[in-house]
């Protein structure tokens, strides 16, 4: 009968062990934000994703981006801001204004989110540029997939 147990509990330790693991479980956790344009080589920014808990209720997930080194939104378009946006492909999606710095002429741009419910699996986060009268977002200046989280 000891031997049963043993054996019981071994299986299903390596089959528990076994599982991989989900982003949720791997908060909170940093992913780097690459340029999509080669040519903004410079142009680099970082997520920072975690659980917080401002209020009585459950904990929500909080996204924070830090960006530098972009080029003037109007350089890319009908653009005066850029805008944080995270996504889970034909399902959800946030976007989130990040702020510039005083630094001239080359800005720091930062941003958080902090009300996410839905669970980080498929997450996509990027920096857009955008503009802040039509609420029109450009195409991604950097990305990353959570699934580089660390």
């Amino acid at each position: 009968m000891r031997r049963f147990i043993w054996m019981s509990a071994l299986v299903i330790t390596i089959i528990v062990g076994a599982q991989p693991i989900q982003a949720a479980s791997r908060l909170p956790c940093s992913v780097i934000l690459e340029p999509l344009d080669r040519q903004l080589m410079n142009a680099k920014g970082v997520a920072l994703v975690y659980k917080v808990k401002l209020t009585p209720s459950f904990p929500r997930t909080s996204i924070s981006i830090h960006a530098l080194h972009l080029p003037h939104p109007s350089t890319l378009g009908n653009y005066d801001t850029y805008e944080g946006f995270a996504l889970i492909p034909n399902e959800i999606s946030w976007r989130f204004e990040l702020h510039p710095s005083s630094e001239k002429p080359d800005p720091t741009w930062a941003g958080r989110i902090d009300n996410i419910t839905a669970e980080m699996k498929g997450v996509q986060i990027q920096v857009r540029p955008s503009n802040s009268r039509t609420k029109k977002l450009g195409p991604p200046v950097l990305a990353n997939h959570m699934k580089f989280c660390k």
